[in-house]
């Protein structure tokens, strides 16, 4: 299995199980995961970006193989991040970059994110965006954070229909027709750590294609088997699950399929 939402480092607030790489990385590779794909709770608060994604590109060199696959941050408030990106891409070699506007202050309609979007598309990264990272009623009173605006999404990528956009943590936020109009759109996928409900895979799959769909489990902050039982509660056959969990990851991250 490949898990496409999986963070680094220590959350600001408070410390998680599993928030030390060594025993995150043993707890996946326990649970069946072949791959990682992993950014860095530094992202959120930090303003040396450029010093949070070179440790995260050190973790995941030191996790051994490629079993840890980084996303670096990216934050267009601050004045050197086109050169973040230039560094993610031709540098560090990343396959992609992680955003998250609630956190660093900007909105998706704003000019920067569009030329944010142009530029991650000249580069060939995934983009991939965080809607939310915590439940609105667990925040810490000074990190009062609302979910990303999503409504100008379907725009912006009409008009880029071969840029890879991975949305996390986002079926909380998005349902129904938002998620269908997004999904016909672009290279737009879904990942499932927010997916609630009983059978809630083929409730997705009501709005959403199969192929647009990842495994994503948002751990360490949340629990690792929340993700695995969405599968296993699931009345999904042997070929869906695999193309959740695996195939669809492992197309994406070639530019050209």
């Amino acid at each position: 299995m490949i898990d496409v939402n999986v963070n680094l480092s220590h959350w600001p607030t408070r410390r998680l199980p599993y928030d030390a790489t060594p025993q995150l990385v043993q707890k996946l590779k326990d649970a069946g995961i072949a791959q990682a794909w992993v950014g860095s709770f530094d992202g959120l608060l930090h303003k040396d970006i450029a010093g949070v994604n070179a440790r995260l590109v050190e973790a995941c060199v030191n996790s051994g193989g490629e079993f840890l696959l980084p996303f670096g941050s990216v934050n267009p408030t601050l004045p050197d991040w086109r050169e973040d990106v230039r560094r993610c891409a031709e540098e560090l070699e990343m396959p992609g970059i992680r955003l998250h506007p609630n956190y660093h202050g900007y909105s998706l309609d704003q000019p920067v994110f569009a030329e944010l979007l142009d530029l991650a598309g000249k580069y060939g990264l995934i983009v991939q965006i965080a809607i939310k990272m915590e439940d609105e009623r667990t925040q810490h009173h000074l990190l009062r954070v609302d979910p990303v605006d999503t409504s100008s999404l379907v725009g912006l990528l009409t008009k880029r229909p071969g840029l890879r956009v991975v949305l996390l943590n986002s079926l909380r936020t998005l349902r129904g027709d938002a998620i269908s109009q997004l999904a016909a759109v672009g290279r737009v996928y879904f990942e499932i750590s927010m997916q609630e409900g009983v059978g809630g895979l083929t409730t997705l799959l009501e709005h959403c294609p199969l192929d647009r769909i990842l495994f994503g489990s948002h751990f360490p902050f949340f629990y690792l088997e929340s993700a695995l039982l969405k599968l296993r509660e699931s009345e999904l056959a042997q070929l869906q699950i695999d193309t959740i969990t695996r195939t669809n990851a492992a197309q994406l991250l070639s530019p050209a399929s």
